[in-house]
């Protein structure tokens, strides 16, 4: 006697096949970013400071990019479900997305441009903006290159054949550290630039992931069958507004919540210039563990969608909850790590052992114990988010995030900072606060999707 196999079990094999890929991703990113303030650190506090001001600017709007692109995502994957082999669809929905990409990067790079002047005008002080502006002028080129590879990553993930993506922020990891190397350092004969040299570093990295990914797409017998750079100056308007609509607000969620952790970044500079520093390693801290709970909620991202293309209630229960379920679990390893070992962890971006960091050392390990309490609502509230937009669902979940992010979490963060003497541990608790909210709001709206209509029946 034969039994079926159980479809729950199915699921998690799919929704694991696809997602640690996405991860590894995530996480070879994010060590990208932790190389150049690994580099930035060996110039002193006041580099890693003008780094973490530029990088939190900069990241600000590319998030929006990012969020056009991830519409992607959803898109692909409701027409496979719909379709076995929806070729000219997915064509149409790429060529739509670098359209989007292209028209946005132009005044990205005039504002990034002036990057010192708009972080004078922040309140921040003079000489760091200054420095800080030296890095973007190096860092500004990469918006373009890196959101074209990120929509073409989105467009092999829903596809659910993302290893190609992977290896190639995998393989940009040494490149991203070579350029780094050489160009802040003045090695192999190529004079020191500093600042300016760590920016120019992560833009010659973004045009290798890129051309590295269009190469493969262009190669891969697999892809090449979409032709996606065939009629590629024919306009598909209907499908151009639909990525507007169902990706401005992802990329407008996306954008408040990166802010608040940059808004948060320009108080810390209020605070002071050790508060700033400490901040600066604390998030990219944080930042390496949310990469798992952010690669989970993009693969079922696709696996929601999917099965909300074939109109199947039960593969969308499946997908969801499995999703929210299995990176719970990660985020409670990663909130005992934090605990365990903030020193450690600190110290793989500073030198702990020297006086003159100790109060950076200090003030991050404090900032830590907070990161750890929030894991568990940061994992749920990308998830919940994921789910959601695996339903086409992008609006009320940007409401949510306004509400959260903005209202209680930095609301609550600059009360705590600027009037108890909690300062920069405060601001981190108002995070916490308002990544608590936006995750309980996420949740409940995914587990009310049949009554709220936002599966059809079929």
């Amino acid at each position: 006697m034969t039994t079926s196999p159980n479809p729950w079990a199915l699921e998690a094999r799919a929704l694991l096949a696809l997602a640690m890929p996405l991860i590894i991703g995530n996480l070879a990113w994010s060590a990208i970013a932790a190389v150049d303030l690994i580099w930035l650190g060996e110039l002193g506090p006041d580099a890693v400071g003008a780094g973490a001001l530029a990088l939190n600017l900069y990241n600000a709007l590319m998030v929006f990019g990012m969020g056009l692109s991830t519409a992607v995502s959803p898109m692909i994957a409701s027409e496979r479900g719909r379709r076995a082999h929806p070729v000219r669809d997915v064509r149409r929905t790429m060529r739509q997305a670098m359209w989007s990409i292209a028209v946005i990067s132009l005044p990205v790079w005039l504002l990034l441009w002036h990057s010192e002047a708009v972080l004078i005008a922040m309140g921040q002080e003079p000489a760091l903006a200054r420095e800080a502006g030296h890095v973007m002028h190096g860092l500004q080129w990469a918006f373009l290159p890196y959101l074209l590879f990120y929509a073409l990553r989105n467009y092999i993930g829903a596809l659910e054949r993302p290893m190609s993506g992977v290896l190639i922020v995998v393989a940009a990891i040494p490149v991203n550290a070579l350029a780094g190397w050489v160009l802040i350092f003045g090695k192999l004969g190529v004079p020191a630039m500093g600042l300016f040299g760590a920016g120019l570093a992560s833009s010659l990295t973004a045009g290798f992931m890129f051309a590295a990914m269009l190469a493969v797409i262009l190669i891969d017998r697999q892809f090449r069958r979409y032709s996606l750079l065939g009629r590629f100056w024919v306009s598909d308007w209907p499908r151009f507004r639909y990525l507007w609509r169902l990706g401005l607000p992802i990329a407008i969620t996306l954008a408040l919540e990166v802010t608040v952790f940059n808004a948060s970044a320009f108080l810390m500079g209020l605070l002071d210039r050790a508060s700033l520093a400490a901040h600066a390693i604390a998030i990219q801290l944080a930042a390496l563990c949310f990469m798992v709970p952010l690669g989970m909620g993009q693969a079922a991202t696709v696996r929601v969608g999917i099965g909300y293309g074939r109109g199947d209630k039960d593969a969308v229960s499946r997908a969801g909850w499995l999703a929210i379920l299995m990176g719970l679990g990660f985020a409670i390893v990663t909130a005992i790590l934090l605990v365990a070992l903030p020193r450690e962890l600190v110290g793989l971006f500073i030198d702990v052992s020297a006086p003159a960091n100790a109060e950076v050392v200090r003030l991050a390990i404090s900032f830590l114990m907070v990161a750890a309490l929030f894991q568990l609502v940061d994992c749920t509230q990308a998830i919940g988010a994921g789910v959601l937009r695996g339903l086409h669902d992008t609006r009320v979940p940007m409401a949510f995030a306004a509400v959260g992010y903005w209202v209680i979490g930095i609301g609550v963060g600059a009360f705590l900072a600027f009037r108890t003497p909690l300062r920069g541990t405060g601001l981190w608790l108002g995070l916490a606060a308002g990544l608590a909210a936006v995750a309980i709001l996420m949740v409940a709206r995914w587990a009310m999707r049949g009554r709220l209509g936002l599966v059809p029946a079929r």
